[in-house]
Parts: structure tokens; sequence; C-alpha cells
């Protein structure tokens, strides 16, 4: 499967941005899709992940009640709908898939990745 993230971009403390992460080559609902952050310097984030069905998610606690996750298998696509961005949100995003039976926040597991898209929050 490939990935495609998108969405990204530059917004004030407060504003919103809602990440996509489109596959092609194999049906989404064959996986478990993550979201990922990195920040140069440090190592890479769980942020939120989505089980195959929709029905089971898991955030990092410092984006528990402002990102959601959420996924549209007939369009092959996942969102990451970010409210409330707080500058200690920049970071690039990526987007990846784990053929696991159940959620997981372990980027080990995540075997196929997509290109990072860039999310720029100023103060």
């Amino acid at each position: 499967v490939q990935l495609q993230a998108s969405g990204g971009g530059a917004v004030q403390a407060g504003g919103t941005l809602r990440l996509s992460c489109e596959a092609s080559g194999r049906a989404l609902s064959s996986y478990v899709i993550g979201w990922f952050r990195r920040v140069p310097g440090k190592e890479r984030e769980f942020v939120a992940v989505i089980n195959r069905s929709g029905y089971s998610t898991s955030y990092v606690d410092s984006v528990k009640g402002r990102f959601t996750i959420s996924r549209d298998n007939a369009a092959n696509t996942v969102y990451l709908q970010m409210n409330s961005l707080k500058p200690e949100d920049t970071a690039a995003y990526y987007c990846a898939a784990s053929t696991s039976l159940y959620i997981d926040s372990d980027p080990n597991r995540f075997y196929y990745w997509g290109q990072g898209t860039l999310v720029t929050v100023s103060s």
C-alpha cells in the first residue's frame, strides 16, 4: 500500500487544520492507520491511531480533546482533524499503516509510511 499525506500548513495558535492520508495500491480497510509526528532533533512521537473499522481510536495525552482521527474506507482515506492548535504541535506529520489486528502506538509495528506533511503553528 502507498500512503499520501496532505493538508499541512501554517496557522496561528488556536487555529485548525485537517490532515488527510490517502491510500493506493490496496484497500485502506485492511490496515490500522496511525498518525505520528517528528520535530527535528527529537524522536518520532505517536499522535493518534484508528482501527480497521473506525470504531476504536487512541490518542497521545497531549492532543486528547483537540485532535480527532477518523476514516472513510470507501474513499480510502484517513483524516486527522486538528483543532485548538498550539505552537508545540509544530512538526512534520506522517501517516502509517499496520497489518495488526489491534490499535497500537508503537511505530515499529507500522510497516508502510507516507511522506510527511508539515504543520507550523505560530504563537
